[in-house]
């Protein structure tokens, strides 16, 4: 095996999202070491789609196969009940009279060709400003086991404007209920902010921009999905760049061809290095051994922690709203971690006893 872990998951993730995925040269040895990075990362269902039409699904012994194969079949039913549940809390909101808007997950999932093979993880909402409480409210008479997780307008997702936003959206049917979605554009370049804000880890969001890029409609706004801050819009480029470097998404007929095939140096290996070992476990603030303030008082082992903390390039670039190109990444990371420590320092509100 010489490939790295890292290429061997974009190997087998490459046009995986596809109807009919291209050919896949994947040994039993490499299948067996890129498996369990496919099931914990949430790719296991689109590995299988990829695998499913090879040799290595012939083996009923083949336990790397066998294992994606199931991971398939589970996802297709759990992404059913994962279905009556945002039907339920988007039922629960449009009673209580909140706009919101479903973004990634399952509005990600329908630009795949089958059902399970993507997760749907978190139910993202984001609500017009002002109505937060009121759709807290809401969801918390939900039936849904699943988390939702709930934003104040799209601060946390992007730089536009809610209204803006839900007047583009797109209406569509979840059993009983409408459940509004961002139009094609918005919901790209949310895609591709989010991938890149959380340091590119996970595979899947990364299929995920290859899989709606690829599967736009007709007339898509190429100069909306840029917007007018020129970052903004590079950061956009780069994540398109990294889908068509990495997975081979198709980009070729694109106006983003050109600037999206001149990626920063270290961009791809940061990704590869990544996808090396892509566990929620090994991202941040799940790596940290303990809250820093706890090291104000004990300081033992706070240098050997602050190495944990130092933060993933791609990460720390968007954190503080830099520019992708090829200059040293450390100013960034330094400035990150400068961020991050003022807010340590700062005085912590006190709530009043109930």
């Amino acid at each position: 095996m010489t490939k790295t872990r890292g290429k061997l998951v974009a190997a087998i993730l490459s046009g995986a999202w596809r109807a009919e995925p291209p050919a896949l040269t994947c040994t039993s040895e490499e299948l067996a070491a890129v498996a369990p990075l496919l099931l914990g990362s949430g790719a296991a269902p689109l590995g299988w789609w990829k695998v499913r039409a090879t040799h290595l699904s012939e083996g009923e012994d083949d336990a790397a196969a066998s294992g994606l194969r199931a991971a398939y079949r589970s996802q297709v039913l759990q992404n059913a009940v994962r279905e009556r549940e945002i039907e339920d809390v988007f039922g629960r909101l449009r009673e209580a009279g909140v706009e919101a808007l479903l973004v990634k997950g399952w509005a990600a999932a329908r630009a795949y060709p089958a059902e399970g093979l993507r997760p749907f993880g978190d139910i993202d909402v984001c609500v017009r400003p002002g109505q937060v409480a009121r759709a807290a409210a809401a969801i918390e008479q939900s039936e849904a086991r699943l988390w939702v997780d709930l934003h104040d307008g799209f601060a946390t997702l992007d730089d536009r404007d809610f209204a803006e936003l839900f007047a583009r959206a797109e209406t569509l049917r979840v059993g009983a209920t409408d459940v509004r979605v961002p139009g094609a554009e918005d919901h790209l370049r949310i895609l591709c902010v989010h991938l890149l804000k959380h340091g590119a880890w996970r595979p899947l969001w990364l299929c995920d921009v290859a899989a709606m890029l690829e599967g736009r409609g007709a007339g898509f706004d190429w100069e909306h999905l840029l917007g007018r801050n020129e970052r903004r819009a590079r950061w956009v480029t780069c994540a398109v760049g990294l889908a068509h470097k990495l997975l081979g998404a198709r980009i070729a007929n694109t106006p983003l061809a050109g600037a999206a095939g001149q990626l920063p140096r270290w961009l791809v290996p940061e990704v590869l290095k990544q996808w090396d070992a892509p566990y929620a476990t090994r991202q941040a603030p799940m790596r940290y051994r303990a809250p820093m303030r706890a090291y104000l008082r004990r300081p033992a082992g706070a240098l050997a922690d602050l190495r944990n903390r130092w933060p993933n390039p791609i990460e720390a670039t968007i954190r503080v709203g830099g520019a992708f190109n090829d200059l040293p990444r450390w100013p960034f990371q330094l400035a990150n971690c400068l961020t991050r420590a003022a807010g340590l320092f700062a005085p912590r509100r006190r709530t009043a006893s109930r």
